[in-house]
């Protein structure tokens, strides 16, 4: 499964369903699951209030409150807009798909960075699972999770095919079995 790293406190946005779409500097044609991880680094400002109260309303109040360093949603990517130069009544600008415009509410306007000419990647179906302890990379990377062969534990795989793996502890034991 493809993955992104997003900073907190955004990830936990994402993985709340509050937030919607994830601004990038450059686009992508992938299209498909992704799963969400939260970044060691959190680049959170209490002063913006949008982002401070929607934090706290889901419990969200102290830094400790925010899981870093693991996967903590699953969402479906399925558009990646660009933010257009065209602005709505409000102020807000476009963002531009590939069937149709959306146009930005101010609670999402606040939770991303939608200056024209920047992406907005849109996620639907978010779910949000028990946060899995992995280490992230820039860019999309391939996320290999699932039902280990052997242990039938799930966890972090490497994989033997397209679909079957085996986690780092089962092959460790099995290295050092070998003779």
């Amino acid at each position: 499964m493809k993955a992104i790293t997003i900073h907190q406190p955004w990830a936990t946005l994402i993985a709340l369903g509050e937030k919607k779409f994830e601004t990038r500097g450059w686009k992508t044609n992938y299209r498909g699951p992704i799963a969400i991880h939260a970044s060691k680094q959190l680049l959170y400002d209490h002063r913006l209030p949008k982002l401070s109260s929607t934090l706290w309303e889901h419990g969200f109040r102290k830094e400790d409150d925010f899981p870093s360093g693991c996967v903590l949603a699953i969402a479906e990517l399925v558009d990646c807009r660009k933010v257009s130069d065209w602005l709505t009544n409000k102020g807000m600008p476009v963002l531009h798909g590939a069937e149709d415009d959306y146009y930005l509410d101010d609670k999402e306007y606040a939770f991303g960075d939608y200056t024209p000419g920047r992406y907005a990647w849109e996620l639907i179906n978010i779910k949000r699972i028990e946060p899995v302890p992995v280490k992230g990379k820039q860019g999309l990377w391939n996320w290999n999770y699932g039902t280990c062969i052997n242990c039938k534990e799930d966890k972090e795989l490497l994989l033997l095919d397209d679909e079957q793996g085996i986690c780092e502890d089962c092959a460790q034991v099995m290295s050092d079995l070998a003779p």
